[in-house]
């Protein structure tokens, strides 16, 4: 099996070459780049990468910028994405998440907990061979072996991360997930008390596949419980 190829973007030389040899060591394909300008030359060129992490603060700019530029690119709109942050940042956390990074990352971190990461990311971005059956919403549809989720027949622009809390909810029809079921499900990681990124990801979602997100239909909020997805005849419309 062919190793994974990860792309890490930091200006913190010490950082990435400590996490490269921690990542090749577990099996991986390293490549670093110290800047903006750098990591996208790396993304526009050779072989696609199979994911990204990516600091916010960088010496030519913002990461959350080229997270936005991916998000926007037909070529990279699904590459996993973890994102670092600076601890005590939570607002720049729920931004990345919001244009579409797949998790984050704050520093300082141990490098193990980099490499759970990583393998979760990658994991959720493998096609799933059980269960393919292609769920039907109406004008909604959720194809688990595609991998994709489409509204009237056009695709919807989730991440991976997305798609998959989506199909989560949407095989539970009717049912209440909390955060902790969700989050099991997915086979996070354990979220800090202060974290919103299931409701981030959940509101990203309904900006996509809602007709009007401040009024959902489909994935509705249970206050002080969870999330729960319409039954079928409630969210056909």
């Amino acid at each position: 099996m062919t190793a994974a190829r990860l792309l890490l973007i930091d200006d913190d030389a010490r950082l990435t070459g400590m996490l490269g040899d921690y990542l090749r060591q577990a099996g991986y394909e390293v490549e670093t780049a110290g800047s903006l300008a750098a990591g996208r030359q790396r993304l526009d060129r050779g072989t696609p990468v199979d994911a990204l992490v990516l600091d916010l603060m960088l010496p030519d700019g913002d990461g959350l910028d080229l997270c936005r530029e991916l998000r926007a690119s037909p070529r990279h709109r699904a590459l996993p994405l973890l994102m670092l942050t600076a601890r005590g940042e939570p607002l720049d956390r729920i931004v990345g998440l919001e244009i579409g990074a797949d998790d984050y990352l704050p520093k300082p971190f141990e490098p193990r907990e980099m490499l759970a990461r990583v393998k979760a990311l990658l994991r959720r971005a493998q096609p799933q061979a059980a269960d393919d059956d292609v769920l039907r919403f109406g004008r909604l549809e959720i194809d688990p072996g595609g991998r994709q989720a489409r509204l009237e027949g056009r695709p919807c622009d989730l991440t991976s991360y997305q798609f998959d809390l989506l199909l989560v909810l949407a095989r539970a029809p009717g049912r209440v997930l909390t955060r902790d079921q969700i989050m099991d499900a997915l086979k996070g990681h354990a979220l800090e008390a202060f974290d919103r990124s299931i409701d981030v990801h959940v509101s990203r979602i309904r900006a996509v596949i809602e007709d009007d997100p401040k009024v959902p239909r489909r994935i509705l909020t249970v206050r002080g419980a969870g999330y729960v997805f319409a039954r079928k005849q409630d969210a056909e419309s």
